[in-house]
């Protein structure tokens, strides 16, 4: 009986130790909670949802097991590293205010006890909430923002996976070169004095004030003449002084950077008074949302549009086009450069806790600074995920790549996105000059 009692109470003092070998997280996490903070109402509403459908469905996935997408995060039903742990999102809407994105993140952190955050496609809302994040040591990880300051602060919880304009802009430059050079599908090398006068109207907040920037500076280095610079009040009612004030200076190609509402009032602005640039270009945003294109029909055939993904993408890559079925069947559209992007910056929150195998803040931040995610699993075509952690760029994706959409009209008459940029990869002829209004 001794004996038994003894080996009784060897085995218990064995389990015991072995289970004090298990990192306490691994058996106490039954769901990761991530704040998600995106404008669900106001003038950005229309990304917002798509923001929101694009998390959402990249949750889905993480929380199954679907074998046949080859995507990691599809092969276990939740995080593996936390015996099975689910994905919980928690959505805040901050309406495009900054203010109240910040009093959103501090209850996010104190009342949710959310482990992360995912935000917040406006540039100003993410200044502020990153700052809160860094303030408490919360990690987030930003998919949509794309003023380049964001991750020249210093800050050691902010993640960005999008490319920033930076890049985006410069690929516009690019592509007018180009189009002088002869290197544009479809057609011929373009004098350059018939494309050198410029005009822009950006939106006057974090995002469009540097955009506007960038757009200076590129012009001077690449030896275009910028008529016309403007900072309009985001959320206009009305933009006809703005845009009397760009075709006072007959640009050959207009530069924008808008919100969605403020996109379709500049459109329709446009149309009425006549204008009658070569080229229209929209830095993404509002020139990309479903609603923009479905408001404005056959009006915006021509216009250029950078993004991260053209459903077009979905046709030379099988990942692509596989999770955009699934996004069809969930919203009734293709996949857009902003529900594309918070999908993928989903996905990095997944991947991240699945190399951390802990919700520990310290945890996260180690891994979330040495993950290498492959490009092969992303619905972006970019080369992966992989942050900066040292100079004075930190938290930036160099992995990351834009390219650049042309609205054209299809043999149906629908409104489609082909691709025109970078050269290699284009899908279509580019029309070119715009047939005006």
């Amino acid at each position: 009986m001794k004996r038994m009692i003894s080996a009784g109470r060897f085995l218990l003092t064995a389990l015991f130790a072995a289970a004090l070998l298990i990192p306490q997280t691994t058996w106490a996490v039954q769901e990761i909670k991530i704040g998600v903070i995106y404008p669900l109402t106001g003038g950005a509403a229309a990304a917002g949802r798509e923001l929101m459908a694009g998390a959402e469905l990249a949750a889905e996935i993480a929380n199954s097991v679907m074998p046949e997408l080859s995507m990691t995060m599809a092969k276990n039903e939740g995080i593996k590293s936390l015996r099975g742990a689910k994905i919980k999102l928690i959505f805040k809407d901050h309406e495009g205010n900054p203010t109240l994105g910040a009093d959103l993140a501090k209850k996010l952190i104190h009342d949710d006890k959310v482990d992360g955050i995912l935000g917040c496609y406006h540039s100003s809302v993410t200044k502020t909430v990153s700052a809160v994040c860094e303030q408490y040591g919360v990690p987030m990880i930003n998919g949509s923002s794309t003023s380049p300051e964001l991750t020249f602060r210093g800050f050691k919880w902010f993640w960005r996976t999008t490319p920033h304009d930076t890049l985006f802009t410069k690929d516009l430059f690019d592509f007018l070169k180009g189009l002088t050079e002869g290197k544009v599908k479809g057609v011929p090398a373009v004098a350059k004095k018939d494309i050198t006068t410029l005009a822009s109207a950006c939106e006057k907040t974090e995002w469009g004030s540097h955009v506007s920037e960038l757009i200076k500076t590129y012009s001077k280095e690449y030896g275009f003449d910028l008529k016309k610079s403007l900072l309009y009040a985001a959320k206009s009612a009305d933009l006809s002084s703005e845009v009397r004030s760009l075709k006072s200076v007959k640009p050959a190609a207009m530069l924008f950077a808008s919100y969605t509402s403020d996109a379709i009032l500049m459109v329709k602005t446009l149309k009425e008074q006549k204008a009658n640039p070569k080229i229209i270009w929209g830095q993404d945003a509002g020139f990309e949302t479903p609603e923009f294109r479905s408001t404005l029909g056959a009006d915006i055939e021509g216009f250029l549009t950078r993004s991260v993904f053209i459903p077009k993408v979905a046709e030379v890559k099988k990942i692509s086009g596989q999770v955009n079925e699934m996004y069809k069947k969930k919203t009734g559209h293709d996949l857009s450069g902003a529900s594309a992007r918070s999908f993928t910056g989903l996905q990095a929150w997944v991947a991240i806790i699945e190399k951390a195998g802990s919700v520990k803040p310290a945890d996260i931040q180690a891994a979330a600074n040495s993950i290498e995610m492959a490009g092969s699993e992303l619905v972006v075509p970019w080369k992966g995920i992989k942050f900066s952690t040292s100079g004075e760029e930190l938290g930036q994706n160099i992995w990351s790549s834009g390219i650049i959409g042309q609205y054209q009209l299809d043999k149906s008459g629908q409104v489609v996105m082909e691709i025109v940029y970078p050269f290699d990869a284009a899908s279509a002829n580019m029309i070119y000059p715009l047939k005006g209004f």
